[in-house]
Formats: structure tokens, sequence, C-alpha cells
């Protein structure tokens, strides 16, 4: 019984030394570690990079009204990157451009439904 309650007071005493110690402090450094970078820039002398092809420029839709050769009247959409270019490609086949106007893409609402349940009493 002796033996027991001297260790119990043991573990006791070293748990609340263990609990109880308030940590040490260590002093705050930063380190930057320099990353070893590399840039081979032989690429820009290869063959494949000599071969790409820069991107054309973004192309708007409009929708025209022209008048054709015959006297009809044609209607449609085209792409150019602007309204010049439309005109021009227009005038180049053949088509005297009565008027020209940038489509707007998208919807005012985004969170409409495309289709809309039209029940009897609605009708």
């Amino acid at each position: 019984m002796g033996i027991t309650i001297i260790l119990i007071l043991f573990l006791a005493v070293i748990s609340s030394v263990v609990f109880f110690a308030k940590p040490k402090e260590i002093p705050y450094q930063v380190v930057f570690n320099k990353p070893k970078v590399n840039i081979n820039f032989s690429i820009l002398d290869s063959v494949r990079f000599n071969e790409l092809e820069p991107f054309t420029e973004m192309e708007i839709q409009f929708s025209y009204s022209a008048l054709a050769e015959a006297g009809k009247v044609v209607t449609g959409l085209i792409s150019a990157p602007s309204m010049d270019d439309a005109r021009e490609i227009l005038k180049s086949l053949d088509l005297t451009v009565i008027s020209i106007e940038e489509v707007q893409t998208g919807r005012e609402n985004p969170f409409t439904p495309y289709f809309q349940i039209i029940g009897p009493d609605q009708e």
C-alpha cells in the first residue's frame, strides 16, 4: 500500500511538472531560401517556336442588311474585328451596306430560364 501511494505521488509530481511547465521561447527568425532558377532562352531560337502563329484579333458579330447587285435586300450576320472591317468584307462581296450594327451577346438577367412554362390560366 505504501509503495502504491509513493508511486502515485511520484507520478502526480512528474505530471504536474510536465503539464504546468511553460515552453521555452524560441527566437523568431525569418529565413529566405532563394530558389535556384535557370531560364533556358535557347527555346527562342528553336524551329518550333519560330513556326508559332500569333493570335488573330477577336471578332465581333454584326447584323447587316445590304443591297445586292440585282436590287435584292440581303440580311444576315457577319463576324469581323471591327465595324469598318465588316463593311470592307461586305463591299468585297459586292454588297451595298444599308445598315450594320453590333449584335449584343448574352442576356440582361442571366438567371432567367430559357423556357417558361405557361399554365392554362396564363394563356
